[in-house]
């Protein structure tokens, strides 16, 4: 099948100023799209390989993508995914963790802002590109990691994880998220992230991950 890209759930400008109009606009309208341009290529060079899910099933799977396009596949369906999940994680207006979340982010690292620290310092220090990650493994308990280039917690093995987690939110630390208006100040960028976050997106994916 063919993928397409996922529409911004908001104007350009609906993040600022925490990440401006020019930003998101590039960030998506030319970086996300190229991500699914190439991850469709890679797929419609093996015709004998027959996928119909979705991106997130294409990625979880990446044992079953023949050897001579697995690596195009988990770099752009990475990528192509990544990108619709962080968008969707942030927001313009003002939401809260819900309880449940909540309780377990406090059993998890402490409080919310040791929890905070801790995916700020994922984040900053990732040397290179990639992504900082606030994770739930089935059973609720949550785990920050980071991941290089566009790998995802759902890549399990491959990847490198014992196990496949699911993503709650994510930041993304490829200098196109923030050089525009931050240059080099990569911790500045992730501080306003959390200005920006759309708990209630997360809270959903935390209550689907556990039931």
């Amino acid at each position: 099948m063919k993928y397409e890209i996922k529409p911004l759930p908001y104007s350009y400008d609906a993040l600022e100023p925490w990440i401006d109009a020019r930003t998101v606009e590039i960030h998506h309208d030319k970086h996300q799209a190229a991500y699914v341009a190439k991850l469709n290529a890679a797929l419609q060079s093996c015709p004998d390989f027959v996928h119909e899910g979705s991106i997130l099933s294409l990625i979880s799977h990446l044992d079953a993508i023949p050897a001579n396009i697995m690596t195009a596949v988990r770099n752009n369906g990475g990528g192509a995914y990544n990108h619709a999940f962080y968008w969707d994680g942030l927001s313009a207006g003002k939401t809260s963790p819900s309880e449940n979340l909540s309780l377990a982010i406090n059993e998890a690292f402490g409080s919310f802002d040791k929890m905070k620290a801790m995916l700020s310092d994922a984040a900053v220090n990732r040397f290179g590109s990639g992504w900082a990650w606030l994770c739930s493994s089935e059973n609720g308990d949550l785990s920050i990691i980071s991941t290089p280039n566009q790998d995802n917690p759902v890549m399990g093995a491959i990847a490198g994880f014992r196990e496949k987690l699911t993503p709650l939110f994510t930041i993304d630390v490829w200098e196109h998220a923030y050089y525009l208006k931050y240059q080099n100040r990569r911790n500045e960028y992730v501080e306003n992230i959390f200005n920006i976050i759309n708990w209630n997106t997360v809270n959903q994916r935390y209550f689907k991950a556990i039931s």
